[in-house]
């Protein structure tokens, strides 16, 4: 008895303030005598876990820092202004003072294996992870790292499915974002051009981005072109998938295929110096820090960026990325886990259920311009407490556009393995059938060596 209502008290389900059940009620869920409940009581009294009030009962009290259970939570170093991570944990600490959480800040590079490492060696109890990460997991088969979690009903129906593994689902989705094209709104109407909308074509990009920089010091459009949450965009807008591009014994064949024919869209871009600037990017940051400075028109990003435009003085809006074939565009999920070897597994999962919650998903859907993951959150309505663009409600409109990188019939192994090479010919350096042959030989090699995830 002494041990589960420890446990119980310790980890939040019997919360700060309210009364355990009754003596008698103990008595029988126990299958104790009166004197030994009693008995037990008083070692939790001694603790410093309840109090007893005579002719009342037995209330739960804060505990002291000694009897406080301490977890860890990581995530990217990005992540913490983006969402209003101390306001949102400080919260959770009124609710559970008895949970102690140790925020980690990691490094975005490499940022699956690190997570892999933390959580195989026990340092982290709670995760944030996107789809992408959650991926790599997936193809090196450690996704047991990850307990299995419920999902939140009140979610958008879609963000589950990349984090599902059999029946259940390993990831709690947080806050997601469809990459959309970003643009400085008084650009525009200095060059008297009306502003992007849905009915542009790549072409129009190209047209109206060398108009929109003519005669300025700054640049039409920008992007981070290595980004894998960026170029795999050309390719799912081509109509196409590299599974459909095998011939009957299973081999890839891309030589005629509209996947080659998108990137040449990519590398037209990159070719017309007037409109993309040449610079030795080393992240998206730099892309959208070109933009705060007013060098770039447009830039292709995601509602994350927005963020840091909330206390700039940057007129700005968003609107749907241009269409090749289709209007597809890329979505990015982060999610939360918990880690499946952690000795304080109930208090994160308390973590978790409370970032997942309705009242810390308003808290990000009012003080935030991301997307939370709670519809009903995300459909509040009331006075706002920051400035929004006039299309924040386009990734509503573009739902059906949503796609994840691996529709393209390809693993994450597969896509790094390609990716020099498609760089390459983006820049420049390989014609397209040097490129095609290229693919043909590392795919059929990596498809023969990788199993499917």
């Amino acid at each position: 008895m002494i041990q589960t209502l420890r446990h119980e008290i310790r980890s939040g389900s019997i919360a700060i303030g309210s009364y355990l059940p009754s003596e008698s009620d103990l008595e029988v869920r126990f299958g104790l005598s009166n004197a030994s409940v009693r008995n037990g009581l008083k070692v939790l009294v001694d603790e410093g876990l309840i109090e007893k009030i005579p002719r009342v009962g037995n209330r739960v009290i804060p505990p002291a820092p000694e009897y406080k259970t301490t977890i860890k939570f990581g995530y990217v170093n990005t992540i913490p202004k983006l969402v209003e991570m101390q306001e949102l944990l400080n919260e959770f600490g009124k609710r559970y003072p008895h949970i102690d959480v140790q925020p980690l800040e990691l490094p975005s590079g490499s940022y699956s294996a690190s997570l892999k490492e933390y959580l195989q060696s026990e340092i982290m109890d709670v995760v944030m992870i996107n789809n992408n990460n959650y991926q790599d997991f997936l193809e090196q088969g450690c996704t047991e790292l990850l307990e299995p979690l419920e999902e939140q009903p009140d979610a958008y129906r879609i963000l589950s499915e990349p984090f599902r593994y059999g029946d259940r689902n390993r990831v709690r989705p947080f806050i997601f974002s469809p990459v959309v094209l970003c643009y400085n709104k008084r650009h525009f109407k200095e060059a008297g051009i009306s502003p992007p909308d849905s009915s542009w074509t790549w072409d129009d990009l190209f047209s109206y981005g060398r108009k929109v920089a003519e005669g300025h010091d700054w640049y039409g459009f920008y992007f981070y072109l290595p980004s894998r949450n960026r170029w795999p965009l050309f390719l799912l807008q081509s109509g196409t998938t590299f599974d459909a591009e095998k011939d009957d014994e299973g081999k890839f064949r891309l030589c005629s295929s509209k996947l080659i024919d998108s990137l040449g869209t990519c590398r037209k871009l990159i070719s017309m110096k007037d409109v993309f600037p040449t610079i030795l990017s080393e992240s998206d940051a730099d892309a959208e820090a070109l933009f705060l400075q007013g060098k770039v028109s447009m830039i292709m990003t995601t509602y994350y960026f927005l963020n840091q435009l909330r206390h700039s003085d940057l007129a700005f809006d968003i609107a749907p990325l241009p269409r090749l074939q289709n209007t597809n565009t890329l979505l990015i999920i982060n999610g939360l886990a918990v880690n499946s070897k952690s000795q304080n597994k109930d208090a994160a999962m308390l973590l978790v259920d409370f970032l997942t919650s309705y009242e810390a998903q308003l808290l990000i859907r009012r003080k935030t311009l991301n997307i939370a993951a709670n519809r009903l959150a995300m459909e509040w309505e009331g006075e706002e407490a920051v400035y929004r663009p006039a299309r924040f409600q386009l990734y509503r409109e573009i739902f059906p556009t949503y796609r994840m990188v691996t529709e393209l019939g390809l693993n994450n192994r597969q896509l790094k393995e390609i990716q020099r090479d498609i760089m390459m010919f983006v820049s420049g350096l390989l014609d397209k059938g040097e490129l095609c042959r290229r693919l043909e030989v590392t795919l059929n090699t990596a498809d023969q060596e990788t199993p499917r995830s």
